[in-house]
């Protein structure tokens, strides 16, 4: 585990929050025992890389999708997608649990990093980017990520004849999802790295490489509306490929969240949060149970 005790606790913070909404048993997250590591075959100026993310384009008729958009159960993907990286499409993140009281949710290059590769890619510092990204669904079960989703990003990815790919979490759940993801990948040979945010739950679960930016969740490709920062940030991930030599490899990002300085104090956390609050809370959070039912 890392030395950095400065970072939220997203583990205990998230079992805390539940707990007081009344729920049963705590989430029992992914450990990987074992996690494997294939080390980069080629320098990064000869690599194509690939893109998984676990943002989902935008539909207007899955509703409220925005920046501020409250936690939209309708807009959740259930099966592996992959669409081209020709265009920068439009992506959204109102379906999972990023941070909205201060991720601003208006700039997607701060949660899918295909600008800042391309540009990595016309500046010479890469071969190229595969012709698909790929989204990956933010899955509760351990069974279906493991055995279902991640082999197909394997089976998408070697396709796409991806030297490495860089994965990108925005919520609790996404990061263990990536994990997996990565884990697999790395299984069968292609060099990985994660652009996280949640550092004890990527550290817990066990992955090659992690990228850590601390920011709020919904940032991990860096900041928002900040081009050379999140530049910076692709640029660090790709050298973590070449850089890292064994698995469980974490660097932390120095770049530093421009607003406000108790966000982590706010995340999920039960201890603010009045009798009213928190019936209020688990109300919609039953109501988003029921519309993610529905897709």
């Amino acid at each position: 585990m890392s030395e950095w005790t400065d970072t939220l606790p997203y583990l205990a913070r998230i079992r805390e929050y539940y707990a007081a909404l009344g729920y049963g048993a705590p989430y029992r997250w992914a450990a990987f025992a074992t996690v494997p590591f294939a080390p980069l075959r080629k320098p990064l100026r000869e690599i194509r890389v690939g893109l998984v993310t676990t943002a989902v384009r935008y539909d207007p008729t899955k509703g409220a999708q925005g920046a501020g958009a409250a936690y939209n159960g309708a807009a959740k993907f259930l099966e592996v997608y992959s669409e081209t990286t020709a265009v920068e499409p439009d992506l959204r993140i109102s379906h999972i649990a990023y941070d909205r009281d201060h991720s601003p949710a208006t700039d997607q290059g701060s949660w899918f990093p295909l600008r800042a590769l391309r540009h990595l890619e016309t500046a010479g510092e890469i071969a190229g980017i595969s012709a698909r990204f790929h989204g990956l669904p933010t899955n509760r079960s351990h069974r279906v990520t493991g055995e279902v989703d991640a082999p197909e990003i394997v089976a998408r990815c070697l396709e796409d004849g991806a030297d490495a790919v860089v994965l990108v979490p925005n919520c609790p759940i996404c990061h263990q999802s990536c994990a997996f993801a990565a884990n697999a990948l790395e299984a069968a040979g292609i060099a990985t790295v994660v652009m996280g945010c949640a550092l004890d739950i990527v550290e817990h679960v066990g992955v090659p490489r992690l990228l850590f930016s601390d920011f709020p969740l919904g940032n991990g490709a860096g900041l928002p509306h900040n081009p050379g920062a999140q530049l910076a940030s692709a640029r660090m991930a790709l050298m973590m490929l070449a850089g890292a030599r064994r698995p469980r490899t974490t660097w932390r990002s120095p770049q530093v969240w421009p607003g406000a300085t108790d966000w982590k104090k706010d995340y999920s956390n039960a201890a603010l949060l009045s009798v009213e609050e928190i019936a209020e809370r688990r109300a919609a959070f039953d109501a988003a149970k029921r519309a993610a039912k529905k897709v």
